[in-house]
């Protein structure tokens, strides 16, 4: 006969209180392998120990229920084949990934919370002229909670007029709304050494940019910390005396286009400011 562990036993084997234990046969998660049908006391089988500890890591490492489960029927899958060990994996790389992400967002948010508590941190800024440019633009009004999809847009778009990659790298100018009040104003660019082409989209134009004056600082790496380098420029502005125009410049010298590592991405941020008047 094979042996059975009472929940008790199984309990004190795998460090799983008997509470959580009853709460993964709710969930489905680990059915035990028996259970008396008229006292309804649990029974489980030694060969359940290493999935039981299993389904405890992928919790404390919050994986969601729905892939839990899809990789537990993958796992114990009537054939076993190669089809079951896919989908086992790639439930287990997916969540690797998020579980990744997560982290980096954590070391990134640690490292902005350093500079932040160091009196002595500043990034640097310069106030520069920024040179006249002929582009070809996609200008857009951004709805709130559009998310980054309009940006994608504008990109192919912009992409399909080029028909090549430019030498100078792409742009984008927004008012400060669009990050004040999550909604505003927007004009995604490439610098454009040729009139635009018959047949390109048309959401393109051409535009020329003249030349503005621009507290600058180039950021370094992700996205997560851009505020920070906002805050440098908008700052720099305030205390030399610069009256703001309504929007910013980003110029993106190397991006997710040129590389899939993020601490390599350098963004130049541009505050434009008004001329002065005599």
């Amino acid at each position: 006969m094979t042996e059975r562990l009472t929940i008790g036993e199984f309990s004190r084997i795998t460090h799983l209180s008997i509470r959580t234990l009853r709460r993964y046969h709710e969930q489905d998660l680990l059915v035990p392998a028996e259970v008396d049908p008229v006292t309804g006391y649990r029974y489980y089988s030694p060969g359940q120990v290493r999935p039981a500890q299993t389904i405890r890591r992928f919790r404390d490492l919050d994986l969601p229920l729905a892939d839990l489960r899809r990789f537990l029927e993958a796992e114990t899958g009537a054939h076993g084949g190669a089809a079951d060990r896919d989908t086992a994996r790639q439930v287990v790389a997916a969540h690797l990934r998020r579980l990744e992400d997560r982290l980096g967002r954590t070391q990134r948010a640690v490292e902005a919370l350093r500079e932040l508590l160091d009196p002595g941190a500043e990034r640097t800024v310069t106030l520069e002229l920024l040179p006249p440019q002929r582009v070809y633009a996609v200008s857009l009004d951004v709805p709130e909670g559009a998310g980054l999809d309009w940006y994608d847009a504008a990109m192919r778009d912009l992409d399909a007029a080029a028909g090549h990659r430019p030498v100078l790298p792409p742009g984008g100018r927004y008012t400060h709304e669009l990050f004040t009040e999550g909604h505003g104003h927007a004009t995604v660019y490439l610098p454009a050494e040729t009139p635009l082409p018959p047949g390109a989209p048309a959401t393109v134009r051409e535009l020329d940019l003249p030349a503005r004056t621009a507290a600058v600082a180039t950021h370094t790496g992700p996205h997560d910390d851009l505020d920070l380098t906002y805050a440098a420029v908008g700052s720099f502005a305030a205390r030399h005396g610069l009256r703001a125009q309504n929007i910013v410049e980003e110029v993106y010298l190397v991006g997710p286009r040129d590389t899939g590592q993020p601490e390599r991405w350098r963004t130049l941020v541009a505050w434009l400011t008004a001329p002065e008047h005599p």
